[in-house]
């Protein structure tokens, strides 16, 4: 045995270093899984390490600033440098191709809307809620008008880590928004302060009885127990992957999401395409009616847009019966954070704006969209493609990319691996230890404000005091070469209904913006 071991320590480093790749090339020979690495041993593998960062590389070093998708550098870094309160202005004219399809331009007023004295945004520029009541028009015992018209979209906990959950609560408290807590049901990371629309889909996950249907007992209790749930949201549909359920692998299902989901632990959970609640649209309306009487809280629906049908089904009841829901989210069939085939998120269901264009169009014939706050969700974090939203009729913005890229957000588009080396898409506790909520919620909290601030000042220079005043007469977009440019209402073809907005102050003085909150001056 001495003299083995006297061999083995005679043998030089680099001689240990050629056994090593000796023996693994003798393996790549002898497997059959790869047929690069069997034919091309040890070089194979570099063609895989290559493969394994080509995203990054293209990402840092190849595309250009206005080439990634799905969202490209220039718009990531403005959600950065917002969230950081860095210099977010760019210099020497803009890099964009202006006479590209789909480009659009907001038409300015030759005299710009001058804030009056006393008016909330010589004060808090930042100052911008919605102008619609949710469950106003369905007398609610508990309307609720969003204190911010961008907030944070359906991102359950268990797709998200708990500290990135706890950072986008604290943040929409800071920032006056409202939290959706996606499907993921309610959990202790969602009680940190911030208003929460508490958002259920076909896994009913919080609200669920043993069997996996919904059980409203859970809801009453749920509701009563927490005060900060503002309005309570059903998935229909979202766009990542519209009509198709979902699985959760039970080695997902920690002892603490089992609880928060009510599910057991270790066990594979699915999630149906279909409501066990309701199986048709009367049944919906019913669903959505009793759900508001037992709460008292305003309800909605979520949907990506495809088949208008039901939709029509819908719009006439509520016209017979006065009945329905009080908000409507419009999901973009670009997808979003949920995981999905790409089958799905590159073909089912409409982009928002074809989505959203189809679907208001139907409430406004049936005279029924002013009674309805229309939730725009599908890339619309920006002032300028939120000013847009709004000129065709949409009343809030929920944002979830880029929420995420406000807290740290790299668009490593590997939130499905459970590997997010932003510790934000991912259960590891080692990952999530990078995350500061203190420091994390103060930046989202930031892009809230940098965004209602310069969409605030688009507004004013387009001669309007609130975003609700844009007309699809204000925005031209480019449809083709023949006709450079139309305004809105000449591309899908209809008015959007003039909102009831009667100033400023008078959604500040409102008794149900934002729950019980006070508004303190912001710079």
């Amino acid at each position: 045995m001495d003299t083995i071991l006297s061999f083995l320590s005679n043998i030089p480093w680099w001689c240990w270093i050629l056994i090593f790749l000796a023996l693994v090339a003798i393996r790549d020979i002898f497997q059959k899984k790869h047929t690069i690495i069997h034919n091309f041993p040890l070089v194979g593998h570099i063609r895989y390490m290559l493969e394994s960062i080509g995203p990054e590389m293209r990402q840092y070093f190849v595309a250009n600033n206005r080439e990634e998708l799905p969202f490209n550098r220039i718009e990531r870094g403005w959600v950065y440098a917002s969230a950081k309160k860095e210099n977010n202005y760019e210099g020497f004219g803009t890099d964009r191709d202006i006479y590209a399809h789909h480009h659009f331009f907001i038409n300015n007023a030759m005299m710009p809307f001058k804030l009056p004295e006393n008016h909330p945004n010589t004060t808090d520029k930042s100052f911008l809620p919605c102008a619609k009541v949710m469950g106003e028009f369905n007398k609610r015992k508990k309307p609720y008008r969003p204190a911010s018209i961008i907030n944070v979209s359906a991102m359950s906990f268990g797709s998200l880590s708990a500290k990135a959950v706890e950072s986008l609560n604290k943040g929409v408290k800071i920032a006056d928004a409202y939290h959706n807590t996606g499907e993921g049901g309610l959990s202790p990371y969602h009680s940190h302060g911030g208003d929460v629309v508490f958002h259920f889909g076909t896994g009913y996950f919080g609200v669920r009885t043993d069997d996996g249907g919904f059980s409203m007992e859970k809801m009453i209790k749920l509701v009563e127990k927490n005060p900060f749930i503002r309005a309570i949201e059903i998935k229909l549909s979202q766009g990542a992957k519209p009509g198709k359920g979902g699985v959760l692998p039970g080695s997902k299902i920690s002892k603490e999401i089992a609880e928060i989901r009510g599910v057991e632990e270790g066990k594979d959970v699915l999630s149906p395409p279909n409501h066990k609640a309701f199986s048709n649209v009367p049944e919906m309306v019913e669903f959505i009616e009793l759900i508001a009487e037992k709460t008292g809280l305003p309800v909605g629906i979520k949907a990506a847009i495809g088949k208008l049908d039901q939709w029509k089904e819908l719009a006439d009841i509520m016209l017979k019966t006065g009945k329905g829901p009080d908000f409507i989210t419009v999901d973009g069939g670009e997808g979003g954070t949920g995981a999905a085939p790409p089958s799905f998120a590159d073909h089912v269901s409409l982009p928002w704006v074809y989505g959203f264009s189809d679907l208001y169009k139907l409430f406004k014939d049936k005279d029924l969209s002013e009674r309805i706050v229309f939730v725009a969700s599908g890339k619309l974090g920006f002032p300028a493609k939120a000013a847009m939203a709004f000129a065709m009729g949409a009343d809030c913005i929920n944002v979830a990319r880029e929420a995420m890229m406000s807290i740290g957000c790299i668009q490593a588009q590997i939130c499905h691996t459970n590997r997010c080396p932003t510790g934000i898409a991912t259960q590891s506790k080692w990952l999530q230890n990078g995350i500061d909520p203190t420091l994390k919620s103060e930046r989202l909290a930031q892009y809230f404000k940098t965004f209602k601030k310069e969409l605030i000042e688009i507004t004013h220079g387009a001669g309007y005091e609130h975003p609700c005043q844009l007309k699809m007469s204000d925005i031209e977009i480019n449809v083709d070469d023949h006709n450079l440019s139309k305004d809105l209402s000449r591309t899908y073809m209809y008015e959007k209904t003039p909102v009831a907005f009667k100033g400023m102050n008078s959604l500040k003085e409102c008794l149900y913006l934002g729950g019980t909150k006070k508004h303190e001056p912001q710079n």
